[in-house]
C-alpha cells in the first residue's frame, strides 16, 4: 500500500478525528426520527456499499475460506453491530458528548482484554497504572468518587451501555489480533467483510426489530449517510492509510481527539451541557490510554532488535482503537 504523504496524511487524520468524533452527534440526530435499530440498519448498510465500492474500484480481494469468515462474523458481531446497538440505545437517554468520551475508553478495554485472552500479553507497571487511571476516569465520568450528581436510572443504564460497547471493541480488536491479522488479508477487504456481515445480520433481524414508525427530515437523512459512508465506510480506509504512512502508534492519537470533538459538536450543534465531573474524568481516561500504550512502544523496539520473528509479531499486534 502507498500512502499519501505529508499534507494528504495531515489532512486525513483530521478528517478522521471529525467523522468519529461527530458520529455520536449523528447518532443523536438520526434518532430523532429513527428507532435504534433502524438506525443502526442504515449505518451498516451505508458503511457496507460505500466499503463495496472502495474494494470494487480497488479490485482488492476477498477473503476465502469458511473458518475465516467466520471469525469476520464474530468481529462484525462485536466490532459493529452489537456496540452500533448500544451506543444508539444508550444515546436516547445520554447525551452524544458524553458516549463520546467513554467511547474514549476502548483502548483501556482492549488492552484488558487482551492481558486476559492472549497468553503472550504482560501487565508492566506503567501498564497497570494506566489501566487503574483510566478506570478512575470512568469513576470521575459517573461521579462515584466526587460525589456529583449520577444521573437517573436511565442515564446510569445509558453509561453502562457505553462502557459495554467499547468492551465489545476490545473483544473485537484481540478478535482480529488472534486470527485474522497473522494472515495478512487486505485491511480494506477485511473491512467490507465484518461490515458486510454486520449488514446481513442487521437485515436478517430487522423484521423483529427495525418496524417502528419513521419520521425522515433531511438531517436526520443526511446523518445516517454520513454515519455510514464516514464513520464506518471511508474512515477505516482513511486510517489504514494513517497506520501504514505514519505507524500505528501515530495513528492511534486520533483516540485523544475523538471525544474532544465530539464534546465539542455535541455542545455547539446540539447545546449540550455538562457538569465539571465528565470533561474531568475524560482527561484522566485519555491520560490513562497514554500510560497504557507507552511500556508497549517500549517493548515493541526490543522486539525489532531480537530479529525478523519479533517484527512480524508485532504486525500482528497492530490494530486500530477508534471505531465509532
Amino acid at each position: 500500500m502507498n500512502p499519501p504523504s505529508g499534507a494528504g496524511l495531515v489532512l486525513r487524520f483530521a478528517v478522521l478525528a471529525l467523522a468519529w468524533g461527530c458520529s455520536f452527534l449523528f447518532i443523536k440526530v438520526a434518532l430523532e426520527g429513527l428507532s435504534p435499530s433502524q438506525v443502526v440498519l442504515g449505518r451498516v448498510l451505508i458503511g457496507a456499499v460505500t466499503l463495496a465500492l472502495v474494494v470494487s474500484a480497488g479490485r482488492v480481494p476477498l477473503p476465502r475460506g469458511g473458518r475465516v469468515w467466520g471469525h469476520l462474523l464474530v468481529i462484525g458481531l462485536f466490532l459493529c453491530v452489537i456496540p452500533f446497538m448500544l451506543f444508539a440505545v444508550a444515546e436516547t437517554s445520554i447525551a452524544s458528548g458524553l458516549a463520546s468520551i467513554y467511547n474514549a475508553t476502548t483502548p483501556l478495554l482492549t488492552a484488558l482484554v487482551a492481558i486476559l485472552a492472549l497468553p503472550g500479553e504482560r501487565l508492566s507497571r506503567r501498564a497497570g497504572a494506566g489501566l487503574a487511571v483510566g478506570f478512575l476516569g470512568v469513576l470521575v465520568v459517573v461521579g462515584i468518587p466526587v460525589g456529583a450528581q449520577a444521573g437517573d436510572d436511565a442515564s446510569l443504564a445509558g453509561q453502562l451501555m457505553c462502557l459495554g460497547a467499547t468492551a465489545c471493541y476490545g473483544i473485537g480488536f484481540v478478535w482480529i489480533r488472534r486470527f485474522i491479522s497473522p494472515l495478512g488479508l487486505p485491511a480494506a477487504s477485511v473491512a467490507f467483510a465484518q461490515v458486510g456481515l454486520a449488514a446481513v445480520v442487521a437485515l436478517v433481524v430487522a423484521p423483529f426489530t427495525a418496524l417502528q414508525p419513521m419520521s425522515l427530515n433531511l438531517p436526520v437523512v443526511l446523518s445516517v449517510i454520513a454515519l455510514g459512508a464516514l464513520s464506518t465506510g471511508l474512515a477505516y480506509i482513511w486510517n489504514t492509510e494513517i497506520v501504514a504512512g505514519w505507524g500505528a502508534t501515530s495513528a492511534a492519537s486520533v483516540t485523544y481527539l475523538t471525544p474532544v470533538v465530539g464534546v465539542v459538536a455535541g455542545v455547539l450543534v446540539l447545546g449540550e451541557t455538562f457538569s465539571w465531573n465528565q470533561p474531568a474524568g475524560g482527561v484522566l481516561v485519555v491520560l490513562g490510554v497514554v500510560l497504557t500504550k507507552m511500556p508497549l512502544r517500549r517493548i515493541s523496539r526490543r522486539r525489532r532488535a531480537q530479529g525478523p520473528d519479533a517484527g512480524r509479531e508485532q504486525m500482528r499486534g497492530r490494530s486500530g482503537y477508534g471505531v465509532q
